[in-house]
């Protein structure tokens, strides 16, 4: 028989302090990386510096995997991609000053793209934060506000107790709709103080729904209902809330042809009969979506690209669902959801009334025709023949990258996504540099399907350096390197704009010989090989390098 005062029931005061009392040798920075593996995180990106060091020391004692690129900028790229291929908040570890701002360019097409990235950052110690000029390594007056109009919030840490919370409402944050990068930034001397905080279990941080308002989707459903020429756009905001099934159910139930934006490729399949697939930069495409009564427009603000640069003027009644509440509305005036498209399609799927209009299918059949002839009236067959070869390498479910160059370009409005979430590229933003380290990013999301960069030799330029990680962790990425000899859109809107090119002309490695000295290896091509010698590099497992010398010419545009 037991009793309540029995000691081997009840510990000793010292007893329960020994259980509770957290292992030793734990600083700031293992709140960090405890937080984050407590929230799902698996892998996290990024560059140690001086005063990160703490949270770089913690590494060692997680679980996490932790993958170090050579600039911050590639890191953030990096861990864009890696949270598009996955919908996880993909961690970037950073130091201050420099370091931090390095990867600026990369949390603006992060922002762009919705892409949901986690940056933890180091500051100057304590002592130095509030503006003064104190003299700290990498100081900045004020080192978030070089943040704050970039990322959806932003957290400054003091205490190392705010470490957990702090963290764990960024993540929450990055992953509410729409997704998007945050900022956290943590004291030098936080994150190296030892702490005897107790180890951080998992944290809750589930970000909430963003539903839409019932009686918006009632009065849209009734539009579309009784639309006579209804017309849908879909925009990134389907593909990043996986709502391209849905998409198709309720453009099927309504016979309305679908056009997706650049952002949007893979959203809706290709060769559907209702597909007008992504000429958005054609005159045809405008005058037809122009043309519609009703325009839905799901997961896009219609912003420069995706209006034919501006030139789009709907005649008809908009409907525009947006998560972002800053696109709703502002560049067309309609009925705005503010909603998360997931969630905005399945109301309208369950409120609309199916219509049948047979000259659906024609219609698309007609512009698409028409967008044919305008293509073929000019002289571009060596740019078809470039992007048909890329095409036929690169398996259905393997994932692309695309640098701002002349290829992709085209690929926007005529390369077939076939899968969704599989292109992606740096069109929100705009900056160069993003392929390559972005394929490394999806690589390690998923090595077990090859991952195809395009680059320009001018944009390969800035991510030379990633040869040597993808060399270190393997990576299953082939990069193809289409040289030109310059920065050619930017040689082709000059000579076209002022009769001549200034700054365009680059001298450049042989990239070849500059790869293979990583170890990778690589190989010069053709327009007539190409696609054998692209396919035969992404069957090989490990990082590899197509160069192909070609001089790309864009399509003649028709918002001038």
């Amino acid at each position: 028989m037991t009793h309540d005062h029995d000691p081997v029931l009840r510990p000793s005061p010292a007893q329960t302090a020994a259980a509770l009392a957290p292992p030793p040798g734990r600083i700031g920075g293992d709140l960090v990386v405890e937080t984050l593996a407590g929230l799902g995180a698996t892998t996290v990106f990024g560059l140690p510096g001086q005063h990160a060091l703490g949270m770089f020391d913690a590494l060692r004692r997680s679980s996490l995997r932790y993958v170090g690129l050579r600039t911050e900028n590639s890191a953030g790229f990096a861990a864009d991609a890696y949270g598009r291929i996955t919908g996880e908040a993909a961690p970037l570890l950073l130091s201050t000053g420099p370091g931090a701002l390095m990867s600026l360019a990369a949390l603006q097409e992060a922002a762009a793209a919705s892409a949901p990235v986690l940056a933890v950052g180091s500051q100057v110690p304590v002592a130095g934060l509030g503006g003064g000029r104190h003299g700290y390594l990498h100081e900045l007056r004020d080192q978030q506000a070089s943040f704050r109009e970039i990322v959806k919030s932003v957290y400054t840490v003091r205490t190392a107790s705010q470490i957990p919370s702090a963290i764990a409402a960024a993540w929450q944050s990055a992953l509410s709709a729409p997704h998007g990068p945050v900022w956290v930034e943590i004291p030098q001397d936080v994150l190296l103080a030892e702490t005897i905080l107790p180890q951080v279990t998992a944290p809750d941080a589930t970000p909430g729904p963003l539903p839409p308002r019932p009686e918006l989707t009632a009065v849209a459903a009734d539009l579309l209902t009784h639309a006579r020429r209804p017309v849908i756009v879909a925009g990134g905001g389907v593909v990043r809330s996986d709502a391209s099934g849905k998409l198709r159910a309720l453009a099927e139930k309504l016979d309305a042809p679908v056009a997706t934006t650049f952002g949007g490729k893979g959203a809706f399949p290709w060769d559907h009969p209702l597909s007008l697939r992504s000429w958005l930069e054609d005159r045809h495409t405008t005058d037809y979506l122009e043309s519609a009564d009703v325009l839905l427009v799901v997961g896009s603000g219609l912003g420069e690209l995706s209006s034919n640069y501006r030139t789009f003027a709907p005649r008809g009644r908009v409907v525009q669902i947006e998560a972002d509440l800053g696109k709703l509305e502002s560049n067309h005036p309609g009925i705005g959801i503010h909603a998360d498209a997931r969630l905005a399609l399945q109301a309208l799927l369950e409120t609309v009334g199916e219509r049948r209009d047979p000259a659906a299918a024609a219609s698309v059949r007609a512009l698409l025709d028409a967008v044919r002839a305008r293509i073929d009236a000019q002289d571009l067959t060596l740019e078809q023949q470039v992007l048909a070869a890329v095409r036929k390498a690169l398996p259905d479910d393997a994932p692309s990258f695309w640098d701002m160059t002349i290829l992709a370009y085209w690929a926007w409005s005529a390369f077939d996504a076939r899968r969704p979430n599989t292109m992606h590229s740096a069109q929100g933003a705009g900056g160069l540099g993003y392929a390559f380290p972005a394929a490394l990013g999806a690589a390690v999301a998923d090595p077990t399907r090859p991952v195809l960069a395009v680059s320009g030799d001018g944009g390969a330029m800035y991510g030379l350096a990633e040869l040597a990680t993808a060399r270190q962790y393997g990576l299953p990425v082939t990069w193809l390197i289409v040289d030109d000899g310059g920065y050619g859109i930017l040689r082709e809107y000059m000579t076209d704009a002022f009769g001549a090119a200034t700054g365009t002309e680059l001298a450049r490695p042989d990239f070849v010989a500059l790869a293979e000295s990583f170890g990778v290896p690589a190989v010069r091509t053709s327009p007539e090989t190409l696609a054998g010698d692209l396919a035969a590099a992404l069957a090989d497992p490990g990082p590899s390098v197509v160069v192909l010398p070609a001089v790309l010419k864009m399509f003649a545009p028709t918002h001038l």
